[in-house]
């Protein structure tokens, strides 16, 4: 760990209930290393909770919905539900077993009228939806079935787009159109302005011991939760330790030549109060190979700018988080390990 900045004294009640908050693969990708510190459904142990074998006590994933791309898109569009695109994806990263059930929620149909494009576990999660009458209530069942070990939340319940303002006065609407356009965003929203969050997502963030924001896409996997009507509020006055994890990478278009402070500091203008205690920061080199390659895709790693975050009052907790292969990634178990020991094991023995 480095920094000057202490990590505040926090409550230690509820050291064990974790909440993580994002989209996309970042979001899923944390969860699928920290389900192992979970456990698995139907385990008794005295040590449950307290430090023994699973020291996190309760495990939930807060969700975006404002994807309108792919499979999701075209759900979306026609179905008139939420897109089922990134629940899925944390499905199956805290199901138990990951293999037969999981594979088939990610299978992907290659071709047929209708079909071609779409994974089964979209099509599983608008049938149910469509019976149940309730997204949520889809999402709940849909975890029994795959034995999660933890409770997924979509952000809110409600049909929300994104609406991006950027430096020029020109107005992007849509996550797919914004994700895509080149330019740097000014300011970003949600239609309608006023959203509702689901009553389950503020009660998770009410009783967390430690909230996790990130990794994901800045503008489109993480600022959306927290522009969700009261879920920014309830973080900052919440007395859990709160850890933003910024991506590790660029994004072309979306976060060029920003530094970890600059994600901070965009994050706070979009929530306009300080929401964290904690930053990770990666202190392995990105290979020459992989960043050539990402150079010429325009994306370059997110500078660690220490000094900065810390002129902010956060506390940088760093490491090796990396993983390299087709793409840049967060090593899932090793920032899993790390934020356990750290905001978990610690706390408790302290």
């Amino acid at each position: 760990m480095t920094g000057k900045n202490p990590i505040p004294e926090k409550i230690e009640a509820n050291a064990g209930r974790v909440v993580a908050v994002g989209g996309g693969t970042g979001l899923s990708s944390v969860l699928r290393g920290l389900k192992k510190y979970v456990a698995p459904p139907l385990y008794v142990a005295s040590t449950l909770g307290d430090g023994g074998e699973y020291p996190i006590s309760d495990l939930a994933a807060i969700v975006t919905v404002t994807d309108d791309g792919g499979s999701s898109g075209r759900l979306r569009r026609e179905y008139s539900i939420l897109p089922p695109g990134d629940i899925r994806n944390c499905l199956v990263a805290l199901a138990d077993d990951e293999t037969r059930l999981s594979a088939l929620f990610q299978y992907r149909f290659p071709s047929g009228r209708g079909l071609g494009g779409h994974s089964f576990g979209n099509l599983f999660l608008t049938a149910l939806s469509n019976v149940t009458g309730d997204f949520a209530e889809a999402v709940r069942v849909s975890g029994q079935v795959l034995a999660i070990r933890g409770r997924i939340y979509p952000a809110t319940i409600q049909n929300v787009s994104l609406e991006a303002l950027m430096h020029g006065g020109r107005v992007v609407k849509g996550e797919t159109r914004i994700a895509k356009v080149r330019g740097r965003i000014k300011r970003l929203s949600l239609i309608p302005r006023r959203v509702k969050p689901l009553p389950d997502v503020m009660n998770a963030i009410e009783n967390a011991g430690i909230i996790l924001v990130g990794p994901g896409s800045l503008y489109t996997s993480v600022i959306p939760n927290l522009l969700v009507t009261g879920v920014a509020e309830a973080i900052a006055r919440s007395k859990a330790i709160r850890v933003y994890i910024p991506n590790l990478m660029t994004q072309p278009g979306e976060t060029d030549n920003m530094s970890v402070a600059d994600h901070v500091r965009a994050i706070y203008r979009h929530t306009k109060r300080p929401l964290f205690d904690c930053v990770v920061i990666n202190r392995q080199e990105v290979s020459s190979e992989i960043a050539k390659r990402y150079r010429a895709q325009g994306a370059e790693p997110v500078l660690a700018d220490v000094n900065e975050v810390e002129k902010l009052g956060l506390r940088c907790v760093d490491g090796n988080f990396l993983e390299e292969h087709a793409v840049v990634r967060h090593d899932s178990a090793r920032l899993a390990k790390m934020l356990v020991e750290e905001f978990v094991v610690k706390r408790r023995e302290s």
